[in-house]
C-alpha cells in the first residue's frame, strides 16, 4: 500500500528468486501474529508454521533444495485458522500469516511470479485491518483511506517493506540472506506490532 511511485514496478522488475525471497521476510514478519494466537488458544500449530517459512528461507540460500509443494501446501491448509471457529480478533492476522506462506509456496509451484507480489499487499492489508479495528475511526471512503495511509503503522509498514525491497535489489549473498533471516526473527515483532514477549 505504498504511494512510493513504482514501488509495485520495482518488485514486478525483481527476478523470481528476488521476489521469493522479499515475499519470505514479509512473511517472517507476520510470523508473531500467528504464534501469539497459537499460544492464545493453546495451539501447537506455531512450529509447523515456522517450519514451512524455514523451508522457504532456505531455498533462498540453497539451489538444490526439492521442496514438495503439495505436501507443504497441504501442511499450511490444516493449520489455516477458520475465523468462524474463533471468537476474537487475533484469528485474522493469524489467517492472514498462513495465507501469505501458502501463497509463496503456491506461486513456486506454478510458477506464477505475479502471486508473490501479493504478499506485499496482503501484509499491507493485514496493518490496515488492524488499525480500523484498534482506532475504529468514524470516516469513510477517501477520508478513511486517508486516516489509514497517514497512521503511525502504516508509514512503518511501508518503510520496513521499502527498506527490504532495497536490500533484495542489492542482490543479497548466501550469508546476507541469513543474517536478515535472524534480525528479523531476533526482533520478534510482527507488522501489527505484536511480540511474544
Amino acid at each position: 500500500m505504498s504511494k512510493q511511485p513504482g514501488f509495485f514496478s520495482r518488485i514486478k522488475a525483481l527476478s523470481a528468486d528476488q521476489k521469493q525471497l522479499f515475499a519470505t521476510a514479509l512473511a517472517e514478519r507476520m510470523l508473531p501474529n500467528f504464534q501469539l494466537f497459537c499460544a492464545a488458544t493453546e495451539s501447537e500449530d506455531a512450529a509447523q508454521l515456522q517450519s514451512c517459512l524455514d523451508l522457504l528461507w532456505e531455498s533462498s540460500f540453497s539451489r538444490r533444495l526439492k521442496l514438495n509443494y503439495e505436501l507443504q501446501i497441504e501442511k499450511l491448509e490444516g493449520i489455516t485458522p477458520d475465523p468462524d471457529e474463533h471468537d476474537m480478533y487475533g484469528v485474522y492476522p493469524a489467517m492472514d500469516a498462513v495465507v501469505a506462506v501458502s501463497t509463496i509456496f503456491i506461486a513456486m509451484q506454478q510458477k506464477v511470479e505475479e502471486d508473490l507480489i501479493n504478499v506485499s499487499k496482503l501484509s499491507s492489508s493485514t496493518v490496515t485491518n488492524y488499525i480500523e479495528v484498534t482506532e475504529m475511526p468514524e470516516l469513510e471512503g477517501r477520508a478513511l483511506d486517508d486516516f489509514i495511509f497517514a497512521h503511525e503503522m502504516m508509514q512503518e509498514e511501508k518503510s520496513i517493506q521499502g527498506q527490504l525491497l532495497e536490500w533484495v535489489e542489492s542482490e543479497p549473498n548466501i550469508d546476507d540472506i541469513k543474517e536478515m533471516r535472524r534480525e528479523i526473527r531476533d526482533a520478534g515483532v510482527s507488522n501489527i506490532g505484536v511480540s511474544l514477549d
